[in-house]
């Protein structure tokens, strides 16, 4: 194992360590390697990528299949090589409807540095959202055999996306995750939960495998104490640390198209405080 296999292994042991340690941990999602170097800078332990930010960036909607498996292993790369935390990937459906496109797809988000991901259960497309229950664990039956075939602990998300997609069919959702759990994915997440009771229904129906909630996606607005007492291991907040940037940056052009003025820089961090978070060494 050369140097760089070295540090990999040693992310994905310290990312399994953050899923087995007491406490609740946040793993926020940068979509650049700037966004990540800040991140990193400010303390926290790990990372996670957002396919929405990341499209965001590259002047493209999400969740219309547009962005590629390229683009996305190539924002993998570049953020794993900007910081030296754990790196987990957001890999939408895999970039496949194939079992096969799944394992493909984790080995090479591992290959680019990654050492976690995440396998989605929709399929891109309006007219059939969600792919039907015994292929979408398939799919992450596949996914998990790539990531065992690895050389370092991979740690696998699996994610039923029903809730986010108009399907709001909670039992569902929650036999998904328990399938998934079965199937050997090791976090299990579901994007759209609401309710203090949702969670830890969630939490209870998948133990002991710890389950991932997004906060800032919806009106759910749970502190992290809140969300440690229901039994949350991991928190992340998908694309809207991105939509607050690009907020901030709207907001500031329409300053100056409509009333002339400059006021939205007031209270910005400096050039040099920025340039001082991303000259930190890796």
């Amino acid at each position: 194992m050369n140097m760089k296999d070295d540090r990999q292994e040693m992310r994905a042991v310290a990312f399994r360590g953050l899923h087995a340690r007491e406490g609740i941990f946040v793993v926020p999602n940068p979509w650049d390697a700037g966004s990540a170097k800040m991140l990193a800078s400010l303390g926290f332990e790990a990372l996670a990528t957002t396919s929405a930010g990341l499209a965001f960036s590259l002047g493209k909607p999400d969740g219309q299949g547009l962005l590629t498996r390229q683009e996305t292993i190539k924002n993998v790369g570049d953020i794993a090589e900007a910081v030296s935390l754990p790196v987990s990937a957001d890999l939408e459906n895999g970039y496949g409807d194939d079992p096969q496109a799944c394992a493909e797809t984790i080995l090479l988000a591992a290959k680019a540095g990654a050492v976690g991901g995440s396998i989605e259960d929709a399929t891109g497309r309006d007219s059939d959202p969600i792919y039907g229950f015994d292929l979408s664990v398939q799919r992450i039956k596949a996914a998990v055999k790539a990531a065992r075939s690895l050389p370092f602990p991979f740690t696998l998300t699996a994610r039923a996306e029903n809730l986010i997609h108009g399907r709001i069919d909670f039992d569902d959702t929650v036999k998904r995750l328990v399938a998934y759990a079965e199937a050997g994915a090791d976090v299990l997440f579901a994007p759209g939960l609401t309710t203090r009771q949702e969670i830890e229904a969630v939490v209870k129906a998948v133990a002991p495998r710890p389950v991932n909630v997004v906060m800032g996606l919806n009106n759910a607005n749970f502190s992290l104490d809140e969300l440690q007492a229901l039994g949350v291991k991991r928190v992340s907040v998908g694309s809207s640390l991105a939509r607050t940037a690009y907020s901030g940056f709207i907001y500031g052009s329409e300053e100056i198209l409509k009333t002339g003025t400059f006021g939205f820089a007031k209270g910005t961090r400096t050039y040099a405080q920025i340039n001082a978070m991303l000259a930190g060494t890796r």
